[in-house]
């Protein structure tokens, strides 16, 4: 339990790289001064020599919800966009209309947009097709469509009732308006991607399908936008004082082993804090790319191929075409074989990675000193980890089912959440003050304590050189 009379703004916040938020919004303005503090629970995460106003907390949450239920609702376009892919869906829908929602409601009208569909190159393969089956991947590539204006009211419409009841910190706008312009953005981007399939010479390939390098650059912004989105309210559910409390026990216990084992065991827990930290800066780096060789792979189809683990074919590793495509760097982005075992060597890599984040977390007294919110994630993010590649090798292995080849794209957005919180949870390691170390060792350490006291001075700057 945590006991407060009267309270204040500490200074680490103050000055902190959240003082925007704490100086220039009304909603986390100070309004009563820190009188003393009490402390009756021992958990380190319970402690701190200083106190905040959850005010800040509660009136940001509202902002937290809504960027977290719009992150939502852009993972689930993109699943659907998935499908849409999968379903060869995409090229259903031949103009892009800035107005107008409804899909054909007759008869006449469904047979004017068939008709339409005709004078492209994907039907021109596909000329077996009747008006069922053109009407099952039409409703697909419009659902996608429409689920990119309705998230753009979901974000759009909350935005102006919280900027007019002036709810939203003036530091947050400026990562608002990205998110808007990303969101414009994007729409565009689908259409100059659908252009390339609509345009595409049915002499020059056997299957139409829309260019990999536009595939990727749409599902690159998608996956942006809800990087960008669930970032953002994970930040506004974790407000400065959150981090004044996480930097206050790690405080205590870097105080504590320099009082136990001298001036180097204070360094070297820290030293280990800050590995985890980095690893998972690591792993969400690898996992972006692994995320974009994936779209090179759905781009390519090359998922339909050497269906096999884990060697390519019966008898390779590597196949000996992987590198047949002149100039050699197009191969890497328009060889199926190359395209795939990228995807299969960065994937594995990325696990590997994964798990030497949680292994590093697991070593010696870290786990115990690591808050409980960092231990769940990267729990979680390691068990998703392996669960994302057994998807992706089982979608390999029956030849990309719909259901199953959904299911690993979904995964790789849970995947990306679970590590993003992860890497967030340690977000407070960045600015951690030096002198605050030193504060929090006691008046009297006993023998060792200048030592003790100067191991653990260290250790606060190595944090703020972060």
């Amino acid at each position: 339990m945590l006991r407060v009379s009267g309270m204040i703004a500490p200074a680490a916040i103050r000055r902190g790289p959240l003082a925007g938020f704490w100086s220039r919004s009304p909603v986390l303005q100070p309004r009563r001064r820190l009188a003393s503090t009490t402390f009756a629970d021992a958990s380190p995460l319970a402690s701190s020599s200083a106190t905040v106003s959850s005010s800040s907390s509660t009136s940001l949450r509202p902002l937290a919800y809504w960027l977290l239920g719009t992150g939502a609702l852009v993972a689930g376009m993109v699943t659907v966009g998935g499908i849409t892919r999968l379903t060869k869906s995409g090229l259903s829908m031949t103009d892009w209309r800035v107005q107008g929602s409804l899909p054909p409601l007759n008869e006449t009208e469904w047979q004017a947009e068939f008709a339409r569909y005709k004078h492209f190159p994907e039907y021109q393969q596909r000329q077996s097709m009747t008006l069922d089956e053109f009407k099952f991947i039409f409703y697909w590539e419009w659902g996608h469509r429409m689920m990119g204006r309705f998230i753009g009211l979901a974000y759009g419409l909350p935005f102006a009732y919280f900027a007019v009841r002036g709810r939203i910190p003036r530091s947050l706008y400026p990562r608002l308006a990205t998110l808007f312009a990303l969101g414009g953005g994007q729409g565009l981007i689908g259409w100059w991607m659908v252009k390339s399939g609509l345009e595409m010479d049915p002499q020059q390939r056997k299957e139409i399908r829309v260019s990999p390098y536009r595939l990727t650059a749409h599902l690159g912004m998608a996956f942006t936008t809800f990087s960008l989105l669930i970032w953002t309210g994970m930040d506004l559910f974790h407000p400065p004082e959150h981090a004044v409390r996480a930097a206050t026990a790690l405080k205590t216990h870097l105080a504590a082993a320099a009082r136990a084992g001298g001036p180097q065991a204070s360094q070297e827990l820290l030293g280990r804090i800050l590995r985890v930290r980095h690893l998972g800066i690591a792993s969400a780096g690898l996992l972006g790319v692994t995320i974009l060789s994936g779209a090179f792979v759905a781009g390519n189809d090359a998922g339909r191929a050497y269906n096999t683990f884990p060697k390519m074919g019966e008898d390779f590793w590597i196949p000996p075409e992987a590198w047949e495509m002149e100039p050699k760097w197009r191969n890497f982005f328009e060889n199926t074989a190359l395209v795939q075992l990228d995807h299969r060597v960065l994937a594995l890599s990325t696990a590997g990675l994964i798990s030497a984040t949680f292994l590093a977390a697991r070593r010696g007294q870290v786990w115990r000193v690591l808050p409980a919110e960092t231990r769940t994630a990267l729990t979680a993010t390691v068990g998703m980890a392996g669960a994302q590649v057994a998807l992706g090798i089982s979608t390999l292995l029956m030849y990309v089912p719909v259901p199953l080849a959904a299911a690993h794209q979904a995964g790789s957005l849970v995947l990306l959440s679970l590590l993003s919180w992860s890497v967030h949870s340690l977000k407070f390691l960045k600015k951690l003050p030096v002198q605050s170390v030193q504060r929090s060792l006691p008046k009297s350490v006993g023998k060792g304590g200048a030592e003790g006291a100067s191991a653990a001075v260290e250790g606060g700057k190595m944090v703020a050189q972060l």
